[in-house]
């Protein structure tokens, strides 16, 4: 839908028509700029539009279909941005990225927002202020929205880096929920890096048209500030990604240093279990020896030869201890005892 629709004129807002018609016959007649604001906006708005002011097909597909990629693309006098701005929500602790799309030529600017973010009112606020630069046309407007959207990154890097610095406490607490919070911040850095990258290439490419679209120089300036800011962006980001995949290497080494004391544990507990049934089973066969013994000669059959000799029982009592000390000793040989 649409939400603001002013009329510029020498860097003053001089009309905000009811509707785009209106606006379309101002711009004509009066030789000023308009800036259009739509929300979500539906087909007819937006090819009502790229009617009035020879928008290209193809950017007018990307602008309605949405989830695009961000990109700077130049349909003769028409300048098509991309943009996707990113703000990070404290009570979820994620970073919720939107998409913007912004149409500007030789006198029109035309924002479409496919999310809240960016405050686009602030820019306004911002440009009203500063007459002086509202006149050099769209491409001020174009720096403004570029500055407010890097701007508004600074708070994403501030929260992604209090996430992480609470993920190294985490990681050496034992928490076991961190390997799932690691991933999933991971790829929200990885969707920030998407998100910052192709915007520092694309201010690369508009500082190379500098001369060849004669930009004002005081603009030239202040899109080099923005491409300095969003370059420090972009170093935070692909530092934020080294470092959680380092957290990621980490909590897996100490997954495995805990999974080894847990076998070593386990290892001399079943080392010491196997001494013990070695003592019991020495002591086992130590006594059976004698006892075997005894239950022959308990047996009273009428025809044992030693069952009437004189010193059949001190055979017997000499053949256990002797058989239990052999025993023994070998056991304590073997370390068993």
């Amino acid at each position: 839908m649409l939400i603001k629709n002013t009329i510029y004129q020498d860097g003053v807002r001089s009309e905000d028509p009811v509707n785009l018609e209106d606006t379309f016959e101002m711009v004509r007649d009066h030789k000023a700029m308009a800036w259009i604001g739509l929300y979500r906006p539906d087909a007819d708005e937006v090819r009502s539009i790229a009617h009035e002011f020879e928008l290209h097909e193809l950017a007018i597909e990307d602008a309605v279909a949405a989830h695009q990629r961000p990109k700077c693309e130049r349909y003769g006098s028409t300048l098509f941005t991309v943009l996707r701005p990113a703000r990070y929500l404290d009570e979820t602790e994620e970073v919720e990225f939107g998409e913007l799309h912004v149409f500007t030529g030789e006198n029109f600017a035309v924002t479409i927002r496919h999310a809240e973010t960016p405050d686009l009112g602030k820019v306004r606020e911002r440009l009203e202020s500063t007459p002086e630069l509202l006149r050099l046309g769209p491409e001020a407007v174009l720096y403004a929205i570029l500055d407010q959207v890097v701007d508004e990154y600074a708070p994403v890097v501030a929260g992604l880096e209090n996430d992480i610095d609470e993920i190294e406490d985490e990681l050496f607490g034992g928490d076991p929920e961190v390997a799932r919070r690691i991933y999933e911040l991971s790829r929200e850095v990885i969707e920030f890096q998407r998100a910052t990258h192709p915007l520092l290439e694309m201010l690369t490419d508009l500082e190379g048209g500098f001369d060849k679209y004669a930009v004002d120089l005081e603009l030239q300036r202040r899109l080099r500030d923005v491409r300095d800011h969003t370059l420090r962006i972009v170093e935070r980001a692909d530092g934020f990604r080294s470092i959680l995949q380092n957290a990621l290497a980490v909590h897996a080494t100490l997954v495995s240093q805990m999974q080894n004391e847990e076998m070593k544990v386990m290892s001399e507990a079943s080392l010491a279990q196997n001494e013990e049934v070695k003592k019991i089973s020495s002591w086992a066969a130590i006594l059976f020896a004698p006892t075997l013994i005894g239950a022959i000669y308990g047996m009273n059959f009428d025809h044992m030869p030693e069952l009437h000799w004189m010193f059949g029982y001190p055979m017997a009592i000499g053949l256990m201890v002797t058989m239990a000390v052999v025993l023994h000793r070998i056991f304590r040989h073997k370390h068993w005892l």
